[in-house]
């Protein structure tokens, strides 16, 4: 049994949620355990459905309705990413400003992901696609 399709998405994650938090411990110079989550380089849910849309392409090949599917997939939770919840962060950061007199916690403002952050989550996918695919 092939457990690959099962794996690639979950080291995609783990790959990308890695780099997410060095990179973001080296700009805030501490260890950064507060900003991983939701928005920032690399996209997590770019790298995964495009590792497993990779892995696909790279075994069933690019005509096999797997990879229409595993692509359309991608397209969609990568314009969501960037269109739908970097509107979210703009209601949260809003929403902050309005109840900057309250003691409550503010909301969470960085939600979405720039074409750069998604098109490095889409690399991050894709290599581990490619070092799945041959190991």
């Amino acid at each position: 049994m092939d457990y690959s399709y099962a794996l690639t998405p979950f080291v995609a994650w783990f790959v990308a949620g890695v780099t997410k938090f060095l990179i973001n411990s080296l700009k805030a110079k501490q260890l950064a355990f507060g900003l991983v989550g939701y928005g920032g380089l690399p996209s997590n849910h770019s790298a995964i459905v495009s590792s497993m849309a990779a892995l696909i392409a790279f075994n069933e090949g690019i005509d096999h309705p797997a990879f229409g599917v595993a692509i359309t997939l991608a397209f969609i939770v990568m314009l969501d990413a960037n269109s739908l919840r970097r509107q979210v962060g703009k209601q949260a950061a809003a929403i902050n400003q309005l109840r900057a007199q309250s003691t409550q916690t503010a909301l969470r403002e960085r939600m979405g992901h720039t074409i750069i952050e998604i098109g490095a989550g889409v690399l991050v996918g894709l290599l581990v696609a490619v070092c799945v695919a041959h190991f």
